[in-house]
């Protein structure tokens, strides 16, 4: 893959309530989708996908790093106006402190499936898990996250 990518990623999250009514209309999930350029390295076999992303509203910017080991895990690291280390792995739960400008949050996530595709110009990824802030079940949620070569 070349040093210069695009990143896609897509979410979903969707409470108990939403559950319920997204069997009968699937547009109630709540939905996300960003597309930004990154930068792609390997190093001792885990792929590193390093982004920065701008918050509307707020000085600053986040320093975002995805890193994948290939079968085992995601993980996100975030730094700048917020700070996070968010771990997913199949079948287990990871807490992490999340520190926004606003506050700290605790949150959880266990990791209920993932798929990771690794081709030579492109790497594809879904996680589907749960999340909990402070210990308080807040979403059902699927991502999507898709890096492709930018030539």
């Amino acid at each position: 893959m070349t040093k210069n990518v695009l990143v896609t990623i897509s979410g979903l999250h969707y409470d108990d309530s939403v559950m319920m009514v997204q069997e009968e209309n699937s547009n109630e999930a709540n939905s996300i989708e960003v597309t930004t350029p990154a930068t792609y390295y390997l190093k001792n076999g885990k792929h590193y996908i390093v982004y920065d992303e701008i918050v509307e509203g707020i000085p600053g910017t986040i320093k975002n790093r995805i890193k994948i080991d290939e079968g085992r895990l995601l993980d996100i690291t975030k730094s700048g106006i917020t700070n996070s280390h968010m771990v997913f792995e199949t079948d287990k739960i990871n807490v992490t402190p999340y520190q926004t400008p606003y506050g700290d949050l605790l949150l959880g996530t266990y990791t209920k499936g993932m798929d990771i595709q690794i081709e030579e110009e492109r790497i594809e990824l879904q996680v589907r898990y749960s999340l909990d802030i402070n210990g308080d079940k807040a979403a059902d949620c699927d991502i999507r996250i898709l890096i492709e070569a930018n030539e």
